[in-house]
């Protein structure tokens, strides 16, 4: 099983309730929930956390990197604030997808920026609960490119979802 971690910045344990015309009506549960049942199809093992704290997101990324697991990161407020958390991802040797459910170039400019994104492997933002999905996926392949022992279990899920057409 490839492991990742979901990790969810500050507030977003609100979702369904903060700002739904930004954020939609999903809460988190929903979106674990959705990412855990395509986890099972990829063959990914899901360790996912929230926190309102910068430390301890520091601390989850580090354990997550240190460990060889993936990273899933919505860093929320933090995606635009922290340098720890990006030193963090740096740091810790993680292979990291950031994600967002808004589309943060269509919103305030202090959200244009993130200091995440330069360690990133990439960043998926704009498509809501959807984003999750799409980040897990392109942190399977990454992971899998990088790590050829790892089987190519994405390849085969698609194969399996066309052969049932």
């Amino acid at each position: 099983m490839i492991p990742i971690h979901v990790l969810h910045g500050p507030n977003l344990n609100l979702l369904g309730r903060r700002e739904p015309g930004i954020y939609g009506t999903a809460t988190l549960d929903d979106i674990e929930r959705d990412l855990r049942a395509r986890a099972d199809t990829l063959g990914v093992a899901l360790t996912v956390r929230q926190t309102n704290h910068e430390g301890e997101l520091v601390g989850f990324v580090q354990d997550a990197g240190l460990a060889g697991a993936g990273v899933l990161i919505n860093a929320a407020a933090y995606t635009h604030t922290s340098v720890a958390l990006r030193d963090a991802i740096a740091g810790s040797g993680a292979i990291a997808v950031e994600v967002h459910l808004s589309n943060v170039h269509a919103r305030e400019a202090f959200r244009h920026v993130s200091l995440i994104a330069p360690v990133c492997a990439g960043v998926i933002c704009g498509f809501g609960p959807h984003s999750y999905g799409l980040g897990l996926e392109a942190l399977v392949r990454l992971l899998q490119s990088r790590l050829p022992s790892l089987p190519s279990l994405l390849s085969d899920a698609s194969s399996d979802a066309n052969s049932q057409d």
